[in-house]
């Protein structure tokens, strides 16, 4: 399977050609597309010059509303018996992760959210190119439901500079993903 790499100007490239189950070792982007390819999903990944590290630098990048970004969100619930155990939250830009309720909906009372050496380690990506599949190992993934109120969102493709388009219906299978309220609540102005 080839990968479709979309660029800011508009063009587009076929790059390389993907094994059936990456390696560990396999190029960021290159994870991500095979990952959705394992679930019969072909998406196109947009590389940019500028950063899309935040939500606003990535919905400024592809023209998107900042609720359209996924911002990928790595927690980790202690374990006593060995190593904590990673949770994904996948969350609508504008919005916050309200640790409680994250808590409630996970059944574990002491997660925390990872350090940016431990979200790596976890997913073999770095904060700001998290994205929603692809990673080093399964993990229990959570999806807010605003992310639900758009026909398509932007996700990281595993760089800092790259995204991918799809609809949240998608994004819950491809991420093996629960909608649960895990956000805090809105405040009024």
């Amino acid at each position: 399977m080839a990968c479709r790499v979309g660029h800011d100007d508009g063009s587009a490239e076929w790059v390389g050609r993907l094994a059936a189950v990456p390696e560990a070792s396999d190029p960021p982007i290159e994870r991500v597309v095979a990952a959705a390819s394992r679930k019969g999903v072909e998406i196109e990944v947009r590389i940019f010059d500028e950063s899309t590290h935040t939500a606003a630098e990535a919905a400024a990048a592809v023209g998107a509303q900042i609720g359209q970004i996924v911002k990928s969100i790595v927690f980790l619930a202690p374990r006593a018996d060995g190593p904590p155990e990673p949770v994904l939250a996948l969350v609508s830009g504008p919005n916050r992760v309200d640790i409680a309720r994250l808590a409630a909906v996970s059944g574990e009372p002491h997660v925390r959210r990872a350090s940016a050496s431990e979200a790596r380690d976890l997913t073999g990506f770095v904060i700001g190119g998290i994205p929603p599949i692809g990673h080093h190992r399964p993990m229990r993934v959570l999806m807010d439901p605003d992310l639900g109120r758009y026909p398509t969102v932007w996700a990281s493709a595993g760089l800092p500079t790259a995204v991918f388009e799809v609809p949240p219906g998608t994004l819950r299978v491809l991420a093996n993903a629960t909608v649960a309220p895990i956000t805090e609540e809105p405040t009024d102005p």
